[in-house]
């Protein structure tokens, strides 16, 4: 699945910083782009609520900087010989923000209701048979099939976050959540912000800051000259057409991270000239990603021919398609094709992708194909691509950290997101073959050999992968930027004076 961003539709005009009542006036002051639509982690699949819910919850594992699983609130596991059985020994001591011990029940429970209320993220438990506490502090999860890639799945992203059973049964969970996290929730204001307030009992360590406090400034231009003008503190809603500009701003940390989501063109086989992939290669021959690159991000993404960028411990590297228009026209003569039309789609929700479109019908224009553009709304777009209504479409997929996540749905001949129809038998076997495989390096050649096959075919033809942009004040210290976009101020802390 290709998971949205949801698009900001609140405002928030600068001004004075924000006065949210002596628990928030001396808080971190951040900016998102919108308001979460709730707040309870098993239900919401809303990008602005896990920007707020990452300070609240806690995962049994949780990726660090690398994306390499580490201990949160299990602090150690084990796995059986069998690998059918994990696990997870818990840590002791910890509380909800209630007052309230976390023990092996809470984990069972949580769990327990994503699979049997069939809530957002039940497909992470695909594998998972069983879930059982065999004391308060050690849980046991049994999986049909060796399942490597279960860490990433259980602490991936705060969807999986460990919740507490009063806090959902007395109904309270979507508007006033209970985690075990660094922060609190403390109040919320509609259309325009959420106070956060410090946990002092944090078993990682109480956070430095009092709280934090998110306002809701749809507008990228007016984040950034709150931020400018010191009203607040940190903000991902930067204009990208002026990051060049602040890398030179001494007055703010600017950061720009390769990020793990791409940007792809997928051409749909079960149609001809498509099917033969020689007019594929010539389609992938035929664009220009560095122009791409420079129009839809202003130079911010990274240009890459395969989906997992580098610095991602599963990057592969993979250069085989230039931008060249001769070697473009041999392979649709070597195929006897000459196309004059292609319907691509894209919609209007991610504009990214009618800018794209435009380069690439300039692109393809010598090769005598002429690309109609048919632009659409995303609910649209979404109907036309799982009827196969489309010659080409252009989208993305975000927040993958696990190679199964990148592959195996997308190109796998019965992948739930396989719109292109794209099947190879070795692919098959291998994406098969490495969802279960559990010697890492093993796993590694397994999927290094299927995405050098899915791309020279061009299941997808990859254009780009995003970076993260954020900016905070020079007072902030503490914080880092993350290539998953989560948003983690437990370490964070502020030198500014009272304001």
């Amino acid at each position: 699945m290709a998971i949205v961003l949801i698009l900001g539709v609140m405002g928030c005009s600068t001004g004075e910083r924000v006065d949210l009542g002596d628990e928030a006036s001396n808080n971190l002051i951040a900016a998102i782009a919108g308001e979460p639509d709730q707040l309870d982690p098993h239900k919401t699949t809303a990008y602005f609520s896990f920007q707020v819910l990452e300070n609240v919850y806690d995962t049994l594992v949780e990726p660090d900087a690398n994306l390499q699983m580490r201990p949160a609130l299990a602090e150690s596991w084990d796995v059986s010989p069998d690998q059918l059985t994990w696990t997870f020994h818990l840590r002791r001591g910890v509380q909800f923000h209630d007052g309230s011990p976390f023990t092996a029940d809470d984990v069972v429970y949580s769990y327990r209701r994503i699979i049997d209320e069939q809530l957002a993220n039940v497909d992470k438990f695909s594998a998972v048979t069983e879930v059982r506490a065999l004391d308060e502090s050690t849980v046991a999860i049994r999986v049909e099939q060796p399942t490597p890639n279960l860490l990433t799945n259980l602490g991936g992203f705060k969807g999986m976050a460990i919740v507490a059973r009063k806090n959902v049964e007395s109904g309270q969970i979507a508007t006033h959540p209970i985690g075990t996290g660094p922060f609190a929730f403390a109040s919320q204001r509609s259309g325009d912000s959420i106070v956060l307030k410090a946990n002092p009992g944090y078993w990682a360590g109480a956070p430095k800051v009092s709280g934090v406090t998110f306002r809701f400034i749809s507008q990228p231009s007016t984040a950034l000259s709150a931020l400018q003008a010191g009203e607040i503190d940190w903000t991902d809603s930067i204009p990208t057409q002026r990051v060049a500009q602040l890398q030179g701003d001494d007055s703010i940390t600017l950061a720009v991270t390769p990020s793990n989501d791409y940007w792809y063109l997928a051409l749909n086989q079960a149609r001809e000239p498509w099917n033969d992939v020689r007019v594929r290669q010539a389609i992938a021959y035929g664009i220009d990603r560095d122009a791409i690159v420079a129009a839809t991000s202003y130079g911010t993404a990274t240009a890459n021919q395969l989906a997992i960028p580098k610095g991602n411990p599963w990057h592969v590297d993979y250069n085989r398609y230039s931008y060249d228009i001769e070697k473009a026209r041999d392979l649709l003569r070597q195929a006897d094709a000459s196309p004059q039309s292609l319907d691509m789609l894209v919609t209007t929700e991610y504009p990214e992708t009618v800018t794209a479109a435009q380069i690439i019908a300039d692109n393809l224009a010598p090769l005598g194909i002429t690309v109609n553009i048919r632009t659409v709304d995303f609910a649209t777009w979404l109907d036309q691509q799982n009827t196969g209504n489309f010659d080409m479409l252009m989208m993305g997929w975000l927040g993958n950290i696990d190679p199964d996540d990148f592959y195996y749905a997308q190109h796998h001949t019965n992948g739930t997101s396989n719109a292109q129809k794209y099947s190879n038998a070795v692919v098959d076997r291998l994406l098969d073959a490495a969802r279960v495989e559990t010697n890492r390096d093993t796993r590694m050649q397994m999927y290094t050999k299927a995405a050098t096959i899915i791309a020279d075919e061009c299941s997808y033809i990859y254009l780009y992968n995003p970076s993260v942009i954020q900016a905070w004040s020079t007072s902030l210290t503490g914080y880092e930027v993350r290539r998953d976009g989560a948003i983690r101020f437990r370490d964070a802390d502020l030198t500014r004076g009272d304001v």
